[in-house]
């Protein structure tokens, strides 16, 4: 009501940041409270408990942010109309450093624009280096960080000039604070490079199978949620269904311990699309056939091998191509998702729909067989 009255009409446009931070105790739960405020169907006699009137908010529109909808009650959801906006793109990053950061941080330290010069490596290397997020807060700080040691250097050694390049950037910002995992460089037996989805954007793992002689044993390890538990389940019964299709030897599950790892185990993972790639990874290492270095992918496996959607493909697709991957397998039903790629990248990276397992295996296992 303060809000109203401060806005001065009966429809305003009020925001409410960051719903998902609101905590529920002894002394009651907001949650509840905003059901009767944002419900159009009831909000037309809202009662406020300072003023004690009723007053009209059927007139007001309302817009809430959060950056999850895990802790959102699910009754005040169902009066939302969800609209999800995805991080920036590596791109969007670099322009809006380019045009609005640095210069805005420049201005803030003192220093002309004209006198100092970064190149565009040394701003990529910025965003891929220094900062993993889906906004801009933390570039904008390590710009300003930037900034400010660049301004203590000129002044000490009375330079009026300065340029910033891939070469001496460490020297203002220290050693790389992140990383991210190239390219295989060879075609390996058991390794296949999959792509996930991550608050920050998108994100690629390299997933090893080990076959060792034993008794049938399966091995899991790598922090594994329950749902990557039950892709790599329903992936070795697809192995063990079409043993006399992929060349298999038909007792494997007796003869054989499999060990499933995905690297960087002090990180949890979990989601529903590492499927085909757990699959393909399980049938190179029993085949002995190296998967090809240059082709990642995503989307989920059934037991008949059906590949089924995913979500988050366009963040997928921008880790790959930063990874030096130039070759996508996704879902065929995932085909429409496409357009939200930019065209920069798109261009330059084949996308193959596939429908089901066969279609991976045929394409990204290479011919021949091996004894590495």
């Amino acid at each position: 009501m303060a809000a109203v009255s401060q806005a001065g009409t009966k429809n305003p446009l009020i925001l409410l940041d960051e719903v998902d931070k609101m905590g529920v105790d002894y002394k009651g739960d907001p949650s509840a409270a905003l059901l009767e405020v944002l419900d159009s169907e009831q909000n037309y006699a809202f009662r406020d408990h300072f003023l004690e009137v009723p007053f009209d908010l059927s007139e007001a529109l309302f817009i809430t942010t959060a950056n999850t909808l895990d802790t959102v009650s699910r009754p005040l959801l169902d009066r939302m109309e969800i609209i999800e906006l995805s991080g920036y793109t590596e791109e969007e990053k670099f322009h809006i450093a380019k045009r609005y950061l640095l210069p805005r941080s420049l201005e803030k330290t003192g220093i002309e624009q004209k006198h100092v010069t970064v190149s565009d490596e040394a701003l990529h290397d910025m965003i891929n280096y220094y900062t993993r997020e889906a906004g801009v807060r933390r570039l904008e700080q390590v710009t300003e960080n930037l900034c400010r040691k660049l301004a203590k250097n000129m002044l000490e050694t009375n330079r009026t000039s300065a340029r910033i390049t891939r070469k001496n950037l460490t020297e203002y910002l220290g050693r790389h604070r992140f990383r991210y995992e190239p390219m295989n460089e060879t075609d390996e037996i058991g390794i296949v490079r999959g792509l996930a989805w991550t608050a920050a954007g998108g994100d690629t793992l390299s997933i090893e199978v080990n076959i060792m002689d034993g008794t049938g044993r399966i091995e899991l390890t790598g922090q594994l949620g329950d749902v990557m538990k039950e892709s790599a389940r329903a992936a070795i019964s697809y192995a063990r269904a079409n043993c006399s299709e992929l060349g298999i030897a038909g007792d494997f599950y007796k003869t054989k311990d499999i060990h499933i790892h995905i690297p960087e185990g002090a990180i949890p993972k979990d989601g529903p699309s590492a499927g085909v790639t757990m699959a393909l990874a399980v049938i190179s290492a029993l085949t002995k056939k190296p998967v090809r270095k240059d082709v990642a992918m995503t989307g989920e496996i059934t037991l008949r091998g059906r590949v089924l959607p995913i979500g988050g493909l366009k963040e997928k697709s921008l880790a790959a191509y930063r990874a030096g991957i130039r070759t996508v397998f996704i879902p065929e039903e995932n085909k429409s998702d496409l357009d939200d790629i930019p065209p920069s990248i798109k261009k330059n990276m084949t996308f193959i729909p596939v429908k089901n397992m066969r279609e991976i295996t045929d394409a990204a296992l290479m011919s021949g067989q091996t004894d590495t």
